[in-house]
């Protein structure tokens, strides 16, 4: 019975793939579109909390755009002692025409990222409001391609998928192939399932006339959750969410397995609390150990040796696809599939047992 029931989930999870691989190949033929002529006034919105690596890289990227109309950069902390802050501040005297440094915060809000946000310094004067987080780096057609996605007055927000950015870790790859051949991939399946109803926190890009109207940053600081707190939100005023083509990078910063680790479980226990019915399904995407659980407990070479190369090649195919798709140029990570996967379906697991989670040094609830 027990063989069975591992087949079945194989054999679902092969078709998963599958679909993935088509969603993915998809939006790799998606051209990168860029605004020649609707170019709307943008604020950036940066969150800085601590030191980070190449943490000067990443906000000088924000700031060093091929954008000919305003667009301004807010670097938010919540004090002056913060070890960020002499990197804001160093950002901000190479273009001072395009930074300003806010500092306080409002400690009555759940979300630390969006308390740090919520303060009249940071009060924004762009007609686009993009909240992204400080790990990510961008090119300098980023805002030229954001600006695209609001050439259409339908469009509330816009967002975008991301690729990782690694150290020298096996570790940090490891979470980078979490964010591509993972994540990623069940984004894109989703949309094919109906409409982007969600945002991701690399970019949250949305008009400051619609952010207004749902009661601006502050009404996104009840849930650690806060892309997809305002995803719920533009919906709800019957706009669209746009996915932009442009891919941004997100940092990796990871050197321990353990810090992975509750990484990676801090972002399950969230997907479980915002939609436990679908997060107890997505163990599905997990179908090469399932395969080879199946292989272990049956013994069925007839049935599970075809099952197993076909569930291998989607993989690998998926694998690769999503490098293209995200346009990740480091070398392949293929020999790590197996161990990405195992960990990947252990993390689902762990997720189950417990509500609690760990951001940066604090403790929170998922919910």
């Amino acid at each position: 019975m027990t063989a069975a029931i591992l087949f079945v989930v194989a054999a679902a999870g092969a078709g998963y793939l599958a679909l993935a691989c088509l969603r993915v190949g998809l939006f790799a033929l998606r051209p990168i579109e860029e605004a020649s002529e609707f170019l709307p006034a943008f604020t950036i919105l940066k969150p800085l909390a601590g030191p980070e690596p190449e943490l000067y890289e990443n906000l000088r990227s924000c700031c060093d755009q091929d954008y000919d109309a305003f667009f301004e950069v807010v670097f938010c902390l919540h004090s002056s002692d913060d070890p960020a802050f002499v990197v804001a501040k160093r950002v901000a005297i190479e273009f001072p025409s395009r930074t300003r440094i806010a500092i306080g915060e409002n400690s009555a809000m759940a979300n630390p990222k969006i308390a740090n946000l919520a303060k009249p310094e940071a009060e924004p004067r762009g007609e686009v409001v993009i909240i992204a987080d400080s790990d990510i780096r961008v090119g300098r057609e980023y805002l030229r391609s954001l600006a695209a996605s609001f050439a259409s007055e339908s469009v509330g927000a816009t967002t975008c998928l991301y690729s990782g950015l690694t150290n020298s870790s096996l570790v940090s790859r490891l979470g980078a192939m979490q964010i591509e051949d993972g994540f990623i991939p069940s984004v894109l399946v989703a949309l094919a399932l109906g409409p982007l109803r969600f945002c991701l926190g690399a970019t949250m890009a949305v008009r400051r006339s619609l952010l207004g109207e749902i009661g601006g940053v502050a009404a996104l600081g009840s849930t650690i959750a806060d892309d997809h707190k305002l995803g719920e939100l533009v919906a709800a005023r019957r706009r669209s969410i746009d996915l932009s083509r442009y891919v941004v990078q997100t940092a990796v910063p990871e050197t321990t397995l353990a810090a992975l680790w509750s990484h990676e479980l801090r972002w399950a226990r969230t997907n479980l609390a915002l939609a436990p019915v679908g997060y107890a399904f997505s163990f599905l995407i997990y179908a090469f150990p399932l395969t080879l659980l199946y292989l272990a407990a049956s013994r069925n070479l007839a049935w599970g040796l075809p099952l197993l190369a076909a569930v291998l090649a989607l993989r690998l195919g998926l694998h690769y696809a999503s490098r293209r798709a995200l346009g990740v140029r480091r070398a392949s990570d293929v020999l790590l599939v197996p161990i990405r996967d195992f960990l990947s379906l252990g993390i689902w697991f762990a997720s189950f047992f417990g509500r609690s989670v760990r951001w940066r040094n604090d403790k929170y609830i998922a919910r």
